[in-house]
């Protein structure tokens, strides 16, 4: 009996010891693993669950099975033209055979080493042969648009020619590859490595084009310039449609001043004929009170303006001294 519970807790040690070595490992979803013997591969698994494997001698390597991004740093590259921009790119990758992979790379940090010269070197090698605006722009269709600005003034004539006096000269150059192309240029270089390094680049994006500060300068003098002439196109036209309003405005007064005075003398015609008429039926009804009357009349407006009178002996003093007259 006292052999056989040795002989139990050996064997139950032994299982402890082999439990200790690590004889399973569990993979989880989203993950592979390469089993090597001695550094040499004898298993990839990339199926989750709970994997055996021999201890002491066997050895997991784990690598993920998700897509992963690459960032490189943002570097100045020179263009065709000679021009110097900072370019930031990022790329997106997996890993597609992780024997070859590990026999290459072994660790991600050698990885994402490795990913830094191939893909730096494809995005300065595709840059530095094409001009600054492929790298720009994606389409030609800047070129469809008018590059005339015109606040809506609700007249079409007017609009038109705000638009005429506001229209940029500015040309722009026509691409015939663009940032789209020149991204699968780059992927397209780097497809090289995939079969030796057991990895799939999925896509390689110019995150962003940077100018220098110089190139920076230049732009804001440009956009300034340009800014203030359509803001003096702006003045232009206002000061233009102000004097033709000016103009219609004094020209539609001189017209209302013309029908007020044409009607001012018309009633005024009316009214010196009533008038006169009246006058004439008085004078022929009295025609000495109306002299009479006509006499007083005048003596008030001539008297207070006589400083002197030298002589009264005149028919215009008749009813001074006489009220018959004479």
């Amino acid at each position: 009996m006292k052999k056989l519970l040795i002989i139990l807790g050996l064997v139950l040690v032994a299982f402890i010891l082999f439990l200790m070595a690590g004889p399973f490992y569990i993979l989880n979803e989203g993950e592979m693993v390469v089993v090597t013997r001695f550094g040499k591969i004898v298993a990839v698994k990339q199926e989750a669950g709970i994997h055996f494997k021999s201890p002491f001698v066997d050895k997991t390597v784990t690598y993920s099975k998700k897509i992963l991004p690459w960032d490189g740093e943002s570097r100045q590259i020179q263009t065709q033209e000679n021009q110097l921009i900072w370019v930031d790119t990022t790329a997106r990758w997996r890993i597609v055979d992780p024997a070859k992979f590990y026999s290459a790379v072994s660790t991600m940090d050698s990885a994402y080493g490795k990913l830094d010269d191939v893909i730096d070197n494809a995005v300065r090698t595709v840059i530095s042969q094409n001009r600054l605006t492929e790298a720009v722009r994606s389409s030609n269709d800047i070129q469809k648009t008018k590059s005339g600005e015109i606040f809506q003034t609700g007249d079409e004539a007017s609009d038109e020619a705000l638009q005429q006096l506001t229209q940029s000269e500015t040309l722009y150059e026509s691409i015939s590859k663009g940032r789209k192309r020149l991204s699968t240029e780059m992927l397209a270089s780097v497809k090289g490595i995939e079969p030796e390094y057991g990895v799939e680049i999925l896509d390689i994006v110019i995150r962003e084009i940077a100018y220098t500060s110089d190139q920076i300068s230049n732009i804001y003098e440009r956009m300034t310039k340009e800014r203030n002439q359509i803001a003096q196109a702006y003045r232009s036209f206002g000061e233009g449609k102000k004097a033709e309003w000016l103009g219609k405005l004094e020209k539609e007064q001189k017209s209302v001043m013309s029908e007020a005075v044409k009607k001012a003398e018309i009633v005024k015609g009316e009214a010196d004929a009533r008038a006169t008429r009246i006058y004439a039926e008085a004078y022929s009804r009295n025609p000495e009170f109306f002299s009479f009357w006509r006499a007083m009349e005048s003596y008030k407006q001539t008297m207070p303006v006589f400083s002197k009178t030298m002589s009264t002996d005149m028919d215009y003093f008749r009813y001074l001294y006489s009220s018959r007259g004479r």
